[in-house]
């Protein structure tokens, strides 16, 4: 997991080489696909949109293609041209002998901020991978239109975003639409084995949780003259709290989320602190570069969480169990005793690539029309997990979920337009002011 800065599109962002329903009261409850069969068998086209053509959305849109059932590209919207045909090419080549299952003339083809409301009508599977702000506005036309739904993590970048994914969530169940968010760990080999023990008491009560994402610096899009603002943030969208929420939201809720998993519960509030050590020029907008977050869940347990990015330090993408009887140790895929005797390893022959397993298991219940997924809810809850961490670093105050949630706070800007501000500009020196922790206060 420590290799996603060494992505390739076709195995999704990490270098990871591991390798509905008919009827429901009389009524129809899941979407009907190209042939009268409803998803019952490989006969069937599934037909897929891809909302957001990065190199996120190309790795995902190769991994639909590869699942055994008949599925194919029908449609892609991307807010920039440029994109769109490097993504397109991409695929192309990442299911090289099965091109015929990219299927997308130009007419199917979509630019711009409203594009994807078009391309979710062509299909019956949408896979929604934009910068996250963009998440809960594409997923709620989604369900609105009746599809199946494959979104990567985050769900959203602040709370009123959540709140919006929380409600679209108990639409898709009502509609019986499957729902998968990418946080991968949940579909992997070692990461569900290691589940299983912890839940049959290998390691007894969860007394603490530590958990990881260290890593170098990541990419930077230099400015071009004929890019508006909107333009130039959304091409670096990493570094804008409204279209990622920080590398905390965005990068390590993947280890904060198997924290809530593995313990079974989610933290009543958050604490921490935060900033912007070495990556504080213009280019890098106004995330802070590291965070360390205490958790706390309701019955007292701690989980202390820390990201960064700092070039030449040590690096660690990992989580850390410790209970009343033993340990887990997540990367490595061991259960210890408290003296470091092994009780359990996962055999690493036995991994899987979870990018690839999340669209193979929900295919494979799409084309039985089985509905079997309901992440949405979870997505958004692990989301605002990570979004209180970030408040509790960028202001100093703890912050309970509960009350961040409630807040209805909301980073999105007045109008999505190339020509409209973004919700943050640079000053006169081209400098993006940054988040002050004892200043910021989100709550009196």
């Amino acid at each position: 997991m420590q290799n996603e800065k060494n992505e390739k599109f076709h195995e999704g962002r990490r270098d990871f080489m591991k390798q509905g329903t008919l009827l429901a009261g009389g009524m129809l409850a899941a979407p009907i696909l190209s042939h009268a069969n409803y998803f019952s068998g490989a006969a069937d086209v599934i037909k897929v949109a891809l909302i957001g053509c990065g190199g996120r959305g190309s790795g995902a849109a190769v991994q639909a293609l590869r699942t055994k059932q008949n599925v194919q590209l029908v449609a892609m919207a991307d807010a920039f041209r440029d994109r769109l045909d490097d993504a397109y090419k991409n695929i192309k080549e990442g299911v090289e002998g099965n091109e015929s299952r990219v299927n997308v003339p130009e007419s199917n083809k979509f630019v711009g901020f409203d594009g994807y409301k078009q391309a979710i009508a062509l299909a019956d599977v949408v896979i929604l991978t934009t910068p996250p702000g963009f998440r809960p506005i594409h997923f709620e036309e989604a369900i609105k239109q009746g599809k199946h739904v494959f979104m990567e993590k985050p769900v959203a970048t602040d709370p009123a975003g959540i709140a919006r994914v929380l409600a679209t969530a108990e639409q898709a169940k009502a509609k019986k639409l499957n729902v998968v968010v990418g946080l991968q760990r949940r579909y992997q080999n070692s990461y569900r084995e290691l589940f299983k023990r912890v839940q049959d008491g290998a390691i007894g009560d969860i007394l603490s949780m530590q958990v990881y994402w260290n890593q170098g610096a990541l990419w930077v899009k230099p400015r071009k003259p004929e890019y508006t603002e909107m333009e130039y943030q959304m091409r670096n969208w990493y570094y804008f709290n409204w279209l990622c929420g920080d590398h905390i939201v965005e990068q390590h809720i993947h280890n904060i989320d198997v924290g809530n998993w593995f313990k079974g519960a989610l933290p009543v509030s958050a604490v921490g602190m935060g900033g912007r050590s070495w990556r504080n020029g213009k280019e890098y907008g106004e995330i802070f570069d590291h965070h360390y977050v205490e958790y706390r869940y309701a019955d007292g347990v701690v989980m202390n969480s820390q990201c960064r990015h700092w070039k030449d330090s040590t690096s660690r993408v990992d989580e850390e169990l410790v209970g009343t009887k033993g340990r887990v140790m997540c990367d490595r895929a061991v259960i210890l005793d408290h003296k470091g005797n092994t009780i359990y390893k996962f055999d690493k022959k036995n991994e899987n690539n979870p990018y690839q397993t999340e669209h193979d298991e929900l295919f494979e219940a799409i084309a039985k029309g089985e509905y079997k997924f309901e992440d949405a809810k979870r997505g958004a809850e692990t989301t605002l997990s990570a979004i209180i961490g970030r408040m509790a670093t960028y202001s100093g105050q703890t912050i309970p979920w509960e009350k961040a949630l409630e807040s209805n706070i909301n980073l999105q800007p007045a109008k999505y337009a190339f020509d409209a501000p973004p919700p943050i500009i640079p000053g006169a020196d081209g400098l993006y002011s940054y988040a002050k922790p004892g200043t910021l206060k989100y709550f009196s």
